[in-house]
Parts: structure tokens; C-alpha cells; sequence
């Protein structure tokens, strides 16, 4: 039996030659996608094999379809990739664009990982890192750091020699900073939730002694700002496509955890606090997320963890907040950056692996 598949499945392209149905073939091709269907859940429900020897079949069944605004990212000849395994905690993935290299943080074993994009090699990049968290990289090119076991956000200059950005706020070290965003204007805002100074383990520990919140390194002056500590532990961040919003993940109190969002003024300041999304699935289960990052048509994607199985990976929010699509990844998920040549290419640092899957969008941002 011959079926058209819809145009979700069917990577966004309506095939030649497909026919009408009639009442019989309409009723047996629902029989046959009930039946993909159900296929489907059972291979998700079996342990999958993320080294590749077994390769998973088309369309992946753990990116899932919660709201048919998510299917026209969906491609169905695609699959999640585990790229490398061996980190402690994975953190801040950062796409340069003129390298064409994918750099990320092992934050427990002091490291920078690279990524090259002509060949996948991964070697270490850095080491020491400082316990870097979050990169990012500026409108020259230049990376941009939080570092834990410094308390500081760093930037690497062309000649390899590191420049202090942010070390202290009102005479006091920071608490650890941990993600970061550039505008294009210049300005870079960050978090400081403190997560870094809270254990040895991802730095140094030691006491928090300013309240947590989020900040903005004037491109000019280098002065330092504070743009809201109405949150209570601010962690990833990133800005809508036209930069006139700001959307922060809260990691502090119980799940489902909360992601904001700002209106920006004058590219400078915050105001009109209001919740975007909550962190949770319903019959699923609720957690929170840590890194997330804005697609070209207002997506939010939004790494997810700290519940489980069926909830850990990515979680997609349209622009509304309403959830739309999901990555499952069988590992808390704490970043997510677009990257690639064409910046279609999502990479997700998850716990002790990267992850890597091809979407039919684009990163909003430079990375």
C-alpha cells in the first residue's frame, strides 16, 4: 500500500505524484501511521545505541512532535548524534563562525574542548580553563568566558592573551559567572548564579557575597551594570532575534523551574519581568533548564534536565510559550548553541557527552 506521508514527515516537501485519498485508503493509511506510530514509542521505550553501530531509523522517534508548529524543523532523514563522550559536566557550547570550530567546557576537569568542523576532530583546546562555564564569542571574533575558579568573565585576545572583563561588583568578587550573550552593539551581559563557588568540584568554594543577578559590560567605558536580581538564581540566557528581548532560565526554588523574559530598553536595561514558560511536561514530569538560545523565527530552545527519563534533552517553546517540540536525550542536558557552516546544526552539551542534530532552522545569533 502506497501512503502519502503528511508534509511534517515528509521534510517539508510535498512529493510528485502523490494521489487524493478515498475513504478506504484514508482509513488504511491511518491504520499504517497508528501503526508507525505505536512502532515508534517502542523504540523509544528500548535503550537506544548512542555509538552509532546500530544506527537509529528514520524519523528519529526521539525528536518529537508536540505541536505541529514544531514540524516543519523536524527532518525526517536526520538523526541525534553523540559526537564525544568522556566529560564530567559539559557545558557552554560556542560556535565560531570564522574558524568554523565548536568550542565547549568540562567544567570539573578544568578543560576547553574544540570541535573542527572540516574533519569532527576534538581535542583539548584549553587547559587550565579557569573552570570556564558559558562562551560565547564577540562581533570580532573573539571568545568570551565566565570562568568559575576565578570568579571573572574573560575574553581571549587575538595574540592568545587573556583580558579580565568582570571580576567584581561594588568592591566584592563575583559569585561565579556562568553564561553569556553579546549584543551587537558590544555590550556583554551575564549571569552569576554562584554555582561555581558553591563546591570544589566546578571551581573554588567559597561564600557568595553578593546577591545573584545579571549584568552588563558597557563595550566602551568596560563600566559594569547590573540589570535585575529579581530572579533567584539566573542562569543561561540569550536575546529574541531583534535583541528587544531578553530571556533568562531561573535555576533557584522548586520545578518546574521558570523561564523569563524582559523587554530591553535603550539596549541597556531590563524592565517588564514577566514568565514565559514553566519547565515541564504534562504526564511527563517537571525539571529546569540552564542554557538556551533563540532560532530565526522566535523559538526558544531550551536545554532540559534534572528529572529523567522522557524529559531530559531540549525543549522547544515557541514564541507564545507554548511547548512545541522536544530532543530526548538519555543525559540532563545543560547548553544548547546553533552552529554549523549554515547555523542549522544544534549541539547540545549533556552531562557527559556532546550531542548533535541537523534542524530546518537557524540560530538566531552569531553563535
Amino acid at each position: 500500500m502506497k501512503v502519502t506521508i503528511p508534509a511534517s514527515e515528509n521534510h517539508g516537501a510535498n512529493r510528485p505524484g502523490s494521489q487524493p485519498f478515498d475513504r478506504r485508503s484514508f482509513l488504511a493509511a491511518t491504520t499504517c501511521l497508528l501503526g508507525i506510530s505505536m512502532t515508534q514509542k517502542l523504540i523509544s521505550d528500548t535503550e537506544r545505541d548512542w555509538s552509532g553501530t546500530n544506527p537509529v531509523r528514520y524519523p528519529d522517534p526521539d525528536i518529537v512532535v508536540l505541536d505541529q508548529r514544531f514540524g516543519r524543523y523536524k527532518l525526517g532523514n536526520t538523526p541525534i548524534q553523540r559526537v564525544h563522550t568522556g566529560t564530567l559536566w559539559a557545558e557552554g557550547p560556542a560556535w565560531n563562525g570564522v574558524g568554523k570550530y565548536l568550542v565547549w567546557s568540562d567544567i570539573p576537569n578544568d578543560n576547553q574542548y574544540r570541535m573542527l568542523n572540516e574533519n569532527g576532530k576534538i581535542s583539548v583546546f584549553r587547559r587550565p580553563s579557569g573552570n570556564s562555564n558559558g562562551n560565547t564569542f564577540d562581533y570580532r571574533g573573539r571568545q568570551i568566558s565566565c570562568e568559575h575558579g576565578t570568579r571573572q568573565v574573560v575574553r581571549y585576545e587575538y595574540d592568545g592573551s587573556k583580558t579580565v572583563l568582570a571580576s567584581h561588583w561594588q568592591g566584592k568578587p563575583f559569585n561565579a559567572p556562568n553564561d553569556a550573550v553579546v549584543h551587537p552593539d558590544g555590550g556583554i551581559w551575564f549571569t552569576d548564579p554562584g554555582y561555581g563557588s558553591m563546591m570544589n568540584y566546578e571551581g573554588n568554594r567559597g561564600p557568595l557575597q553578593i546577591k545573584e543577578a545579571v549584568y552588563r559590560i558597557d563595550p566602551k567605558s568596560g563600566k559594569i551594570a547590573l540589570v535585575t536580581d529579581e530572579l533567584i538564581k539566573p542562569n543561561g540566557l540569550c536575546f529574541s532575534p531583534d535583541y528587544r528581548k531578553l530571556y533568562i532560565a531561573d535555576t533557584g526554588g522548586r520545578a518546574p523551574k521558570p523561564i523569563y523574559v524582559f523587554d530591553v530598553t535603550q539596549n541597556q536595561t531590563l524592565q517588564n519581568r514577566k514568565e514565559f514558560c514553566k519547565m515541564e511536561i504534562p504526564d511527563v514530569g517537571a525539571g529546569g533548564s540552564d542554557g538556551i538560545r533563540a532560532d530565526v523565527d522566535g523559538n526558544i530552545w531550551a536545554s532540559a534536565g534534572w528529572f529523567g527519563k522522557g524529559f531530559d534533552g531540549v525543549h522547544i517553546f515557541a514564541p507564545d510559550g507554548d511547548l512545541i517540540g522536544q530532543i530526548r536525550l538519555p543525559e540532563i542536558c545543560s547548553n544548547v548553541c546553533f552552529g554549523g557552516p549554515k547555523r542549522n546544526r544544534l549541539f547540545m552539551t549533556a552531562s557527559q557527552s556532546l550531542y548533535a542534530v541537523y534542524v530546518e532552522t537557524q540560530g538566531a545569533h552569531i553563535c
